[in-house]
Parts: structure tokens; C-alpha cells; sequence
């Protein structure tokens, strides 16, 4: 087979500079104000509009095999976190160019790949001191409504507010660990606010929490303004305003959910749904959303549905599997809602069908697969090494044998069933004949549908239309056309939304509107990742502080480590480095490991424009190093700046239309799972040595200008 390949290996490392060349482009996700981007198809002249690492390694020709890589390693955490992914690319990129740094200092693989394994370690340990309960958060984000502002006076001291005072301090600072000794404060030492905290860190949080709000749901044709689940609001000492023409401060009162009417339609009722809502997890929302505020509202109402359903039990979880999507367009954002049941888009046919029924009771049937002819399940033994490309002779072009056709409409109609739910794709011409024939045919339907549905109607699936009996066929589902929040239903032309429910059925749509088409893929992606974050937040019991915090905490922590001398007796340092070898170069490959979180606080607070330049930024960040180290403890200082309205805050702020002051919070699991992948995959590249080519491209770099980096055999 010919060959060529060429040693990847050298002091300009050629994977990682692809890693380092791709990356670059996703810098502008960072951060709560993320910049959109356009891929652009030459081939075809057709756009996307993206504005996430995952819809961008998806969009891009990888042809590479360290592109190709970073791809599967972005696809692998959001696979399993949904969130993440930005940080992933940027730090890949960040720790690219610092080992290929490393590189040109002659420093050996082997001391790379240990030194940056061992101070990654050393640093999600470090950072466990920084993680928030999600009650002490809840109780924080609740109580703390309105904060007083710390002013400046004219000696340029900074004057105490109620955030210094030691009855209102956090209480989750009592999680920090006894191994970090506190410095008093002595006559000579900094007398301002920057290291008073240090004297109350274990300070009762004072005041109650903000009872559960709920969001707005409203029945069609209902016009009154009824809340539900509103328990109103306890007085708290450590709110001494009433806001009354704050949008964000409203009357609330209480509504019940009837979820066995079939008139029942929910929605998002305009700008004024309280962000305290539903015992907490409202703020929580906030805090987790990164200034995406339409998510949070809509996350709101599905919150308060799904704990309203459960009789106030006192569960926080939020079921992910009672929870799908649909997205309209021709209608403004602000019409985006929650309604129950099944929201999903339907022809102009179909949408007559379901006109046709009028609030009558239909039988239903679930598919578990296709339904076409040539469908066969997933255990269907087929001849070995044989490729069947049409089982029989159709003279037809293509079209589905009448017999067939005729033969499962004969079997619908039998058993007079009215609404079929297809997991997967469905013949046209027998869509054709069910529309003909006034039966409904939906297909792509999620297994969680039909799971849902199958529970309240009793209707069981089957693979095959002629498996189907009497006992499979359920009973008491409803179709109608779904209807905007002014009740009007909606005819958008080439696929009007229906709204498919039962009675009882625990399903929730979240309906997402835009006149963009563009901003479709996007406003799913928003709405799918803050839903991940409470879920796993909730699921963990834990947050971690937003706003820079952790990689603040881990900047000040590799200072230690690269500053720390390594003598025999020095057990930590012996246990975190075994190989005394090491010591020559464990100064420079920790800072290498560093400038990947300095450069990500960096470029954070310049898209956030709380740093004109990136120098400046760099400025802003060793600033507050200095402070945390002067206060002798980093991570009591990052706690008393993250309770104060953010550790790297400045004059921009993720939610600008807010009165409230809510802290930016971020998962545990998924920003260190992020932080292992991306030095995993560099550490990985980094020690590849040879980049083999066969097949036709071989031939392509013999007349390419690149030819004299590669050897032909």
C-alpha cells in the first residue's frame, strides 16, 4: 500500500499547532455575551448560524486526524453534560501553544506529560474547597434580592456594606478546609475591606429565604392572570426596600393545575415571571443560565409544573425525560411558552385531520421503528455478507406496494384507530392513505413520548403493524391545533404546530419561537444546555462559584506549587511529583499549565468588556492574585468577591435588565471533566511522533507544496 508520513514530533509540533489553529476560532463563545458565527458551504452557498463549540466542529471539513480527535472529545462531553464544550476548545487551544512552548525550551515529553497530569490533579483537589451546596445557594440567591452597593470615599478606601458585615457573611465559607491558616491582621498589615472578612469566615447567614414562586400558566381561553403554586413571600430582615414598579417584583397568587382537562394550554406570560420561583430553583436557574434569561423563564414554568404534579412533596429534581421540544418560526421570541402534552409541527393535511376530530376522543397507537415496508427491527438476522438493495421488483418507481398499503390500512381501520405515534420514519404514500382516511400519522417521535403517552392511555407499542391486537390500542388521547398565548391558533403555512395530549400525561412542551430561521438550532441548543445545568447541579448537590472563581483559585494554587521547593522533606511536594528529576523542570511546565486558565480568564473578561485589551485583562487577573495571596487565604478571598457580585467583575454585567444582583454559578462535574478532556487530548497529540497517510491523498502531496515535510514509500 503506498505511504507517506512525517515526524510530527518536532519542537513545532504540527498536531498540536492544528489544535491550537482550530481552537482559536471558538474564543468569542466564552462568557456570558458569546459572539454568533457563520459557516458559510461554498459548494452551496447555504449558511448556519452557530454559536457553540459543538456547532462548530459539526459545521467544519475535519480532515486532520488531531481535528478529528477534538472532535470526538467535544462530542464526548456534551454527550454527557450538555455544558462545557466552549471551555474544552479553548483550553485545548491555551495548553496547545503552552506545551508547544515547553517544546522550544527543550523540556522533555515525559516531563510535559507528567508535570501537567500531576498539577491538573493537584488542582480539581484544590478546588473542592469552593464547592456551594445547592441549599446554601438557593437560601443565598433568594434572601439576597437587593444588595447594597459598596461605596468608595474620597480617601479611596472602600466602605462597608452589608456583604462584610459577620451576620449577613455566607455561610457556605464554613466549607473552607482547616489546612488553609488565616493571617490576622495585624497594625502594619492592608487595613481595608480586602482581608476584613477574615476575621468572621464561619458568620450565620441572617434572614430567610424567599418563599416558592411559580411562573405563569394559563388556561386557553382563560383571561384572567392566575399564577400557580405562588406561597407568596416571607418577610426577611435583610430586605429593607419594596420594589413596586420593578417587572421582576409582582403580585402572586395561587392556581392549581387541572392536567386532565384537554383545553389546558400553558405559557410563559410575558417578561413578569418572578425569578425566586418554584422554592428556589428560579434563582438557581439564573445563576446556571449565564445571562439567557427566555431559557430561565421557560425553565421556570416547567419547574413549577413538575412540582405542582408532585403535590409540593418537597422534590427539587427536575425529570429531563418529561421534557421535549418544538420550535415555531414566524412568530416573535417573546411568544416562546410551556405547554403540556406534545407540541410538534404537522403538514397542512394533517393539520385539516386534526380540525376534523373537534375535542373528540382518539385511540392511539405507538410504533416502536419504521413504518414502512421494508423496515425490520434492530435483531432481524439478515443473510451474512449479503446487501440487500430492494427486496422485490417495483415497477412503480419506487412507490410502496399497493398491497402492502392496503393491507396495514385495513388494519388501522379494524381496530379504528385514530392517531398513530411513529418512533421513526413513515411512508409517504401511507401518510397519503392514513390522511385520506382520517387517521393521524406522526413521525420522529422520541421513545420518552411515547413512553409518556403509552403510561396515561394504556396503548402498548409494537414493531410491526400486524403484531398490532385490541390490547395494544389505547384509549383517551386528543389532538388540536396549538394556540399562541393570545389563543389564536397558528397557520404558518408549509407546517403548522398541534398540541397531542391525554389526560394525566406528565409530558411538557417547550415551544420556542423565533422569525428566524437561523436562530432555530440555536435558541434549542440555549434552552437544552441551561436545563442540563440545574439537572446536574441538582443531581450533584453542588455548584461551583462562576465568574472565574475556580480558575482564579487554581491560578493562585500552581503559584504555590511552581514557587514550592522541592527538599526531601517536603511530603506534599514529594507526593504530587515522585520523580526527583522532575524538579528541573516543574517551574516551567506548571506555568505553561497556568497561562491555559490566565488566558481563559483573560479572554473572558474581554468579550464580557470588563478589559479593553487582553493585556489589560492579564492585568486585572494578577491584581487579584496578589490580593488573594496577601489575605493568606485564596479561597476565603474568591468566596467573600463571588458573594460581593463576582470574583472578575467589572462594569458589564451577564444581566443587565435585572434589579436583582444574581451570582453566576457553574457545574462541578462537567467544568473539571472539561478541564481532564482538553489535557488529555493535547498530552495525547503531544506524544505522537508520526502522522501516516495512505490511499489517494498520497498521491495528492506529491505535487503539493508541503511534499518536502513527508516521506514516500
Amino acid at each position: 500500500l503506498p505511504m507517506a508520513f512525517r515526524d510530527v514530533n518536532a519542537r513545532r509540533h504540527i498536531g498540536l499547532q492544528q489544535l491550537s489553529s482550530l481552537a482559536s476560532t471558538g474564543r468569542t463563545f466564552l462568557g456570558p455575551m458569546k459572539s454568533h458565527k457563520f459557516i458559510v458551504d461554498e459548494s452551496t452557498n447555504q449558511s448556519t448560524l452557530i454559536c457553540s463549540a459543538v456547532r462548530l466542529v459539526e459545521s467544519l471539513d475535519l480532515t486532520s486526524a488531531a481535528e478529528q480527535l477534538l472532535n470526538e472529545t467535544i462530542q464526548a462531553q456534551n454527550k454527557e453534560f450538555k455544558t462545557g464544550m466552549s471551555t474544552l476548545l479553548f483550553l485545548v487551544g491555551a495548553w496547545s501553544n503552552a506545551v508547544v512552548e515547553c517544546l522550544q525550551q527543550n523540556v522533555p515529553v515525559p516531563a510535559i506529560v507528567s508535570v501537567m497530569s500531576e498539577g491538573l490533579n493537584s488542582c480539581c483537589e484544590r478546588v473542592q474547597c469552593l464547592q456551594i451546596p445547592i441549599h446554601d445557594v438557593k437560601k443565598e440567591l433568594c434572601c439576597s434580592r437587593v444588595r447594597p452597593k459598596a461605596f468608595e470615599s474620597k480617601t479611596g478606601q472602600v466602605g462597608h456594606d452589608g456583604l462584610t458585615n459577620p451576620q449577613n457573611l455566607l455561610s457556605f465559607q464554613r466549607d473552607i478546609p482547616a489546612r488553609e491558616e488565616v493571617i490576622p491582621i495585624n497594625s502594619s498589615s492592608h487595613q481595608g475591606d480586602d482581608c476584613h472578612f477574615n476575621k468572621c469566615l464561619v458568620s450565620p447567614l441572617a434572614g430567610e429565604p424567599f418563599g416558592s414562586v411559580a411562573s405563569l400558566v394559563k388556561a386557553a381561553g382563560d383571561k384572567s392572570s392566575s399564577v400557580l403554586s405562588g406561597s407568596g413571600v416571607i418577610a426577611s430582615s435583610c430586605i429593607t426596600q419594596k420594589l413596586t414598579h420593578s417587572r421582576h417584583f409582582s403580585t402572586l397568587g395561587k392556581r392549581h393545575f387541572s392536567s386532565q382537562q384537554g383545553n389546558f394550554q400553558g405559557y410563559l406570560s410575558g417578561p413578569s415571571a418572578n425569578p425566586c420561583g418554584c422554592c428556589g430553583l428560579g434563582h438557581l436557574a439564573m445563576a446556571l443560565s449565564h445571562g439567557n434569561q427566555t431559557s430561565v423563564k421557560l425553565l421556570q414554568s416547567i419547574a413549577a409544573y413538575q412540582q405542582e404534579r408532585a403535590e409540593c412533596s418537597g422534590s427539587s429534581q427536575i425529570n429531563i425525560t418529561e421534557i421535549v421540544t418544538c420550535c415555531v418560526l414566524g412568530l416573535p421570541e417573546s411568544c416562546s411558552c410551556v405547554s403540556p402534552g406534545f407540541v410538534t409541527l404537522v403538514s397542512p393535511e394533517q393539520a385539516t385531520v386534526i380540525k376534523h376530530f373537534a375535542d373528540k376522543p382518539l385511540r392511539i397507537l405507538l410504533m416502536d421503528g419504521d413504518l414502512t415496508e421494508q423496515y425490520r427491527h434492530l435483531g432481524f438476522n439478515r443473510p451474512r455478507n449479503v446487501r440487500t438493495i430492494l427486496e422485490r421488483p417495483n415497477p412503480q418507481g419506487g412507490r410502496a406496494g399497493d398491497v402492502w398499503l392496503s393491507r396495514m390500512s385495513d388494519i388501522l381501520m379494524s381496530f379504528e384507530v385514530n392517531l398513530v405515534l411513529v418512533k421513526g420514519n413513515v411512508c409517504e404514500n401511507f401518510m397519503e392513505r392514513c390522511i385520506a382516511s382520517r387517521i393521524l400519522v406522526i413521525g420522529c417521535v422520541a421513545r420518552d413520548v411515547l413512553c409518556a403517552f403509552g403510561a396515561v392511555t394504556g396503548a402498548q407499542a409494537v414493531t410491526y403493524l400486524s403484531q398490532l391486537n385490541a390490547s395494544c390500542v389505547g384509549n383517551g388521547a386528543w389532538a388540536e391545533l396549538w394556540k399562541a398565548s393570545d389563543g389564536r391558533a397558528m397557520d404558518l403555512g408549509e407546517l403548522v404546530p398541534a398540541r397531542i395530549s391525554a389526560g394525566g400525561i406528565p409530558l411538557l412542551t417547550a415551544v420556542l419561537t423565533t422569525a428566524l430561521p437561523s436562530k432555530v438550532q440555536l435558541l434549542e441548543d440555549q434552552f437544552w444546555t441551561l436545563l442540563y445545568r440545574l439537572h446536574h447541579a441538582l443531581k450533584e448537590g453542588k455548584v461551583f462559584p462562576g465568574g472565574g472563581a475556580v480558575e482564579l483559585l487554581c491560578l493562585s494554587h500552581i503559584q504555590v506549587l511552581a514557587e514550592q521547593p522541592e527538599r526531601p522533606g517536603n511530603g506534599k511536594a514529594v507526593r504530587e511529583f515522585p520523580s526527583p528529576w522532575l524538579a528541573e523542570y516543574k517551574s516551567t511546565v506548571l506555568q505553561a499549565l497556568a497561562s491555559g486558565w490566565k488566558r481563559y480568564l483573560s479572554v473572558v473578561l474581554c468579550n464580557t468588556a470588563k478589559a479593553r485589551s487582553e493585556l489589560g485583562a492579564c492585568a486585572a487577573v494578577d491584581h487579584h492574585l496578589q490580593k488573594a495571596a496577601a489575605c493568606g487565604s485564596p479561597s476565603a478571598y474568591i468566596l467573600e468577591e463571588f458573594r460581593r457580585g463576582g470574583v472578575l467583575r467589572g462594569g458589564s454585567d451577564p444581566f443587565p435588565d435585572q434589579v436583582t444582583n444574581v451570582n453566576v454559578c457553574d457545574n462541578v462535574a462537567a467544568k473539571t471533566e472539561a478541564w481532564r478532556r482538553a489535557l488529555d487530548l493535547v498530552l495525547l497529540v503531544l506524544q505522537t511522533d508520526t502522522e501516516i497517510i495512505a490511499g489517494p491523498r498520497r498521491n495528492q502531496l506529491l505535487n503539493s507544496p508541503v511534499s518536502s515535510e513527508f516521506m514516500f514509500l
